[in-house]
């Protein structure tokens, strides 16, 4: 790896997401954020970024990774990327994954409701006012994580106008046995205004293979009314998804 190669490496960390530089050999570069959990170690082969992550949630990392980028080549648990186009867009997406995936957006809900319950008066701590600040907190981060997780576009349609998209859950906020539940990125998904209201309200929900499922309460010239008179489906569906999607289509099956 001569210094040009090199450099054009740590560029490339410093804009995708992984601006720390751990350490640099003759052939290797091992690259680190302070704004998420993974790490990425970059060798060259024959011309070729290879592309090592290690993360809390490696398995998952690699998993979604993969699904992310079926045709970018493989060397076991490597990612090999043919040019810097890949490498950045490779590096852009772990970086997005690694602050989505659990559990750390637990991690950053911990931090932040710390900060901001260190402001709150003695007299407001244990109090309906303190379960409101818990409540904010946790759904700004539920959303973060959830922009990350989907690129920032709806799960269903692509739409990608950030006003317009809700962090749905499937198992409900108050329904949450947990903090790590009610965080978990797989327990919902991003959802444009409407369809997130259909969800939240148990009209709509998805078969396991992603399929949009409406509830027979909903006229067909309703559906036509709301745009969505064709077939929908989810984007992708993580076998993550499934504990959280099951839970919901019981609800949707109750309420119709």
């Amino acid at each position: 790896m001569n210094p040009l190669q090199r450099a054009l490496i740590e560029k490339a960390g410093r804009d995708y997401g992984f601006e720390y530089v751990l350490s640099v050999s003759e052939g290797s570069v091992d690259l680190a954020s302070a704004r998420q959990p993974a790490q990425v170690l970059i060798t060259l082969e024959n011309s070729n970024f290879v592309l090592f992550f290690s993360s809390p949630a490696s398995a998952l990392l690699n998993s979604e990774l993969m699904r992310s980028f079926p045709a970018v080549g493989r060397s076991g648990t490597s990612f090999i990327a043919p040019d810097q186009d890949t490498l950045a867009a490779l590096l852009r997406r772990a970086a997005e994954l690694a602050h989505a995936l659990p559990n750390q957006a637990a991690r950053d809900f911990d931090a932040r409701l710390q900060q901001e319950l260190a402001q709150l008066p003695d007299e407001l701590k244990g109090t309906e006012v303190e379960r409101l600040v818990r409540q904010r907190v946790g759904q700004q981060a539920f959303r973060s994580a959830m922009l990350d997780y989907w690129g920032g576009t709806c799960a269903v349609t692509g739409i990608a106008l950030p006003e317009l998209l809700r962090a749905s859950h499937a198992k409900p906020w108050a329904e949450c046995a947990t903090d790590a539940q009610r965080l978990d990125v797989f327990n919902g998904f991003l959802l444009s205004a409407n369809l997130d209201v259909l969800f939240d309200r148990f009209l709509i929900t998805f078969s396991d293979s992603g399929d949009l499922l409406w509830s027979p309460r909903i006229a067909l010239a309703d559906k036509a009314l709301l745009g969505f008179d064709r077939s929908l489906q989810l984007r992708w569906l993580a076998a993550e998804h499934l504990p959280y999607l099951h839970y919901h289509r019981e609800k949707f099956g109750a309420n119709t």
